[in-house]
């Protein structure tokens, strides 16, 4: 088979793995099980907790040690048998440890991912500027396939939903082990610091105020990136209780549904070149900020009737809140850091967002929906997400005020090139 598409199939597996019950669980926990926010809360952190630490560790191994591709078949095979546990777990607590340890074997292998295509593809001598990214579209397109695989087969709302990721990440595990060899670069000095060896060198990076506040506010704003993925589907799947909307699409397919948000994601990434050279890294950092701002309010007054037009501008909205921060935030580290800390920076930006951000994220908003959005009746999805439109409106305004930066067309350009 063509190299290309052997990537392509791992790039699929990569994240239909992850889809399977990654925008589910919240219905699972909530509806299934009937736990609190709080506690799902606490559980969706492990996302974040996995993020912060185990991309350097895997990172450190697969440099000085073990073939990449071995490490990454490993990882998914032991991701896919804790899956296979997920269904046994009653309760929350346990569940919470569960998780963490499929996530502490899972998040590792995204970076990886990367790292074998990157690897297998100039070993193959193939510009992977260029191939690169239809590869990667897979992965979307794969998490999609992943949700509405679940949401067909009526696993929204049960453990089936990990059984399906656990099948389909054991495939992948085992599929890996047929890659063409990745050995260790052995990039890292023997005689480098441990803080070297972690990527801690790029933490300097706070002591300037420019990098301090980009980093901060990446924190921030990464405390909304997965309130969607958390909440989405289980708010949609909520208005079966509302008799007038129980029998609704919305309530039916409402994995489907949130899905438009990853198809949308595929075409703003397209978008991307052209408001980048346009408008520079601030001002698509800010549409991206004003995009969280829809995409939480038109949730809030959307409704499955009369408001379904909201609800599907939220899941499209959703392509330039997540793309146009995540890339632009991206570019921004490339095009202001030292070469010699680049992938370290890059390290930090996603610590900061998928890691620090996320779990803080998780954490609060658990609490603040159990204390002040949780009734005898129900969530107050309303309320819910205008508090969240609310927050992401004022890091808008604070981010626009505060961070200072001249857009560089060249800066655009170069890394094109």
């Amino acid at each position: 088979m063509n190299i290309k598409y052997r990537l392509t199939v791992m790039s699929f597996l990569q994240f239909f793995v992850w889809g399977a019950w990654l925008i589910t669980i919240g219905t699972y926990c909530f509806n299934a099980k009937g736990w609190t926010g709080a506690q799902f809360g606490a559980i969706f952190s492990t996302l974040a907790i996995a993020s912060i630490f185990m991309p350097a560790i895997t990172g450190i191994i697969a440099d000085k040690w073990i073939n990449t591709e071995k490490l990454y078949g490993v990882l998914h095979i032991l991701y896919g048998l804790v899956l296979f546990y997920v269904p046994q777990v009653n309760d929350p607590d346990t569940l919470y440890y569960v998780i963490l340890l499929a996530m502490i074997f899972y998040m590792p292998t995204i970076s990886l991912s990367n790292s074998i295509s990157y690897t297998i593809l100039k070993n193959n001598n193939y510009d992977v500027v260029k191939v690169f990214p239809p590869i990667r579209v897979w992965g979307t397109i794969g998490f999609i396939a992943a949700m509405w695989i679940t949401n067909l087969t009526g696993s929204k709302a049960n453990a089936n939903q990990f059984i399906i990721g656990a099948v389909a990440a054991i495939a992948l595990g085992i599929y890996s082990f047929t890659l063409p060899k990745c050995p260790p670069q052995k990039s890292i000095s023997k005689n480098a610091s441990l803080a070297e060896q972690l990527g801690l060198t790029a933490f300097k990076l706070f002591a300037n105020y420019k990098m301090a506040l980009f980093f901060v506010f990446a924190m921030f704003l990464g405390a909304a990136l997965q309130l969607t993925n958390m909440y989405g589907d289980s708010f949609l799947d909520d208005f079966k209780n509302i008799p007038e909307y129980a029998d609704s699409l919305v309530v039916k397919y409402s994995t489907i549904i949130m899905s438009i948000s990853q198809i949308s994601e595929t075409l703003f990434i397209l978008a991307i070149p052209f408001f980048l050279k346009r408008f520079g890294i601030k001002k698509v950092m800010i549409f991206s900020m004003i995009s969280w701002v829809l995409r939480f309010g038109l949730f809030a007054y959307g409704n499955p009737s009369g408001g379904l037009w909201m609800i599907i501008l939220s899941c499209i909205v959703y392509g330039m809140a997540f793309d146009f921060f995540n890339i632009s935030g991206s570019l921004f580290v490339e095009t202001t850091t030292d070469s010699k800390i680049r992938s370290s920076a890059q390290g930090l930006f996603m610590m900061m967002t998928n890691g620090f951000g996320a779990y803080s994220g998780s954490k609060i908003s658990g609490y603040v929906i159990d204390k002040y959005y949780t009734h005898a009746d129900g969530k107050d999805w309303h309320g819910i997400w205008l508090a969240f439109a609310i927050y992401a409106l004022f890091v808008t305004i604070a981010f626009a005020i505060l961070f200072k930066h001249k857009h560089d067309p060249k800066a655009v350009e170069n890394l094109e090139h």
